[in-house]
């Protein structure tokens, strides 16, 4: 801008010199005086030679500088540098690139003076489904290797020329041989991931080196053993293609890659498809297909849920009948126990209650020998026939009144033989007797 304003003023200064003897009865030109005309002169060539001398580097763009005489240096960072009348090439540090899809209207959206933005084109999968892809892509140069950036800007002379030249046939390049690598279908069924990832391989490596191949697919057979037709797979009619490999690496074409001009590519991807409508139409069908699998298989599984809730349903009622009736039978089972031992803690009260009588009775015995005892010391210490007679009814009559009021119990154990409560009475009376006897025979 500079430049023009001083080769502009240059020429008016010549002009006003020119045109001042023709024109000396015009007052409008009265204040071009000669002098006046060579400062406009001196100050377009000021502006002129400031201009060719100096010029601003804007910031994220690299320029190369190439002087008159032959020389040439990089410029990377902004601010007023130097070019003594050289020649700029000015490239950005990151090239953004853009294939889109046209709206309605067939425009490209929002432009920038720092994109390069164009229409997507149609490319064809190893299907024979064709579709338009958009894709975004930023490309960045090397500003660390001056002698590269030098060469790639000498080369290629324009940012522009380098992206139509060197960026897009490669970029052209990597979509078509990453479309040969897969069907559409692949692609919409998960491999739109995959389909980045070659693109941007080949974009930064090199193209790849496809082989042919064939899957020898055998015809799909429909029906049983009377009616059996074949059906054909269409898709293995069409030329797949993969990538070659030497060595577990994969073999590239030489010398065609971003990478040999300093070039990296920071994103490569795919935006958006928009398939031709044979294959939308494809793809609808596919989509009610799933919904109604979907839908069949929610139903299945609800089916299931259902009689899965029924089962354990069955299985709770079955559990609590069995605590039930488990409760039931520990309960019997601690009752019988209970009684068990009831009846055993009786035994061993009767057992101790028949002890205690045995030596109750035994201890009124013993009682009754001694008042015998003593009654025969006093008959022989004196006592008249009549008192003794008197004496001994008494006794009598007192040991039959005790022994009367005896209680003896029911059953007794003697000698391991078991008896009721009038042997036992036989057995003291007897033994009572038995003792008078021998004390009468004394």
């Amino acid at each position: 801008m500079l430049t023009f304003i001083g080769i502009l003023l240059i020429i008016i200064g010549i002009i006003s010199i020119i045109l001042k003897p023709f024109l000396k009865d015009k007052k409008t030109f009265d204040w071009f005086t000669f002098q006046r005309s060579l400062q406009i002169i001196a100050a377009g060539i000021i502006l002129s030679f400031l201009t060719g001398i100096f010029f601003y580097a804007e910031p994220g763009t690299a320029y190369a500088v190439q002087y008159p005489w032959g020389g040439q240096k990089a410029v990377f960072q902004q601010g007023i540098k130097t070019k003594m009348w050289g020649r700029l090439i000015p490239i950005q540090f990151e090239i953004p690139i853009k294939y889109v899809i046209p709206n309605v209207e067939g425009k490209l959206g929002d432009q920038s003076q720092y994109a390069y933005v164009d229409k997507a084109r149609q490319w064809e999968f190893n299907d024979a489904v064709k579709g338009e892809i958009a894709t975004s892509i930023v490309i960045s140069i090397d500003i660390t290797d001056e002698k590269q950036f030098l060469s790639v800007a000498d080369r290629n002379k324009t940012e522009k020329n380098l992206i139509r030249s060197r960026i897009i046939p490669n970029i052209d390049q990597s979509i078509k041989n990453t479309c040969k690598l897969m069907a559409a279908q692949d692609y919409i069924s998960g491999q739109a991931a995959d389909f980045d990832r070659y693109f941007q391989d080949q974009l930064e490596n090199g193209m790849y080196v496809l082989e042919e191949y064939s899957d020898n697919e055998k015809p799909e057979i429909i029906g049983d053993s009377t009616v059996v037709r074949t059906v054909p797979n269409k898709e293995s009619r069409q030329k797949r293609f993969r990538i070659k490999f030497e060595d577990g690496e994969p073999v590239r074409v030489q010398g065609n890659s971003l990478k040999s001009y300093g070039l990296t590519v920071v994103q490569a991807v795919v935006t958006e498809i928009d398939w031709e409508e044979t294959f939308d139409n494809r793809l609808q069908l596919q989509k009610e297909e799933v919904a109604q699998t979907q839908l069949e298989k929610q139903q299945a599984e609800r089916e299931f849920y259902r009689a899965q809730k029924e089962k354990a349903k069955g299985e709770a009622e079955k559990a609590a009948e069995r605590a039930r009736l488990e409760k039931a039978q520990i309960q019997q089972t601690i009752a019988a126990e209970t009684e068990a031992k009831v009846a055993e803690f009786n035994l061993i009260k009767e057992k101790k209650q028949y002890e205690v009588e045995q030596f109750k009775a035994k201890s009124k015995k013993l009682a009754a020998d001694a008042q015998a005892y003593e009654n025969q010391k006093l008959v022989s210490a004196g006592l008249t026939p009549q008192e003794k007679a008197e004496w001994e009814y008494k006794t009598a009559v007192g040991v039959a009144q005790q022994i009367k009021d005896l209680k003896l119990p029911s059953t007794y154990i003697e000698g391991g033989k078991s008896g009721n409560d009038n042997n036992l009475l036989q057995s003291l009376i007897g033994a009572d007797l038995a003792k008078k006897m021998m004390e009468n025979k004394k």
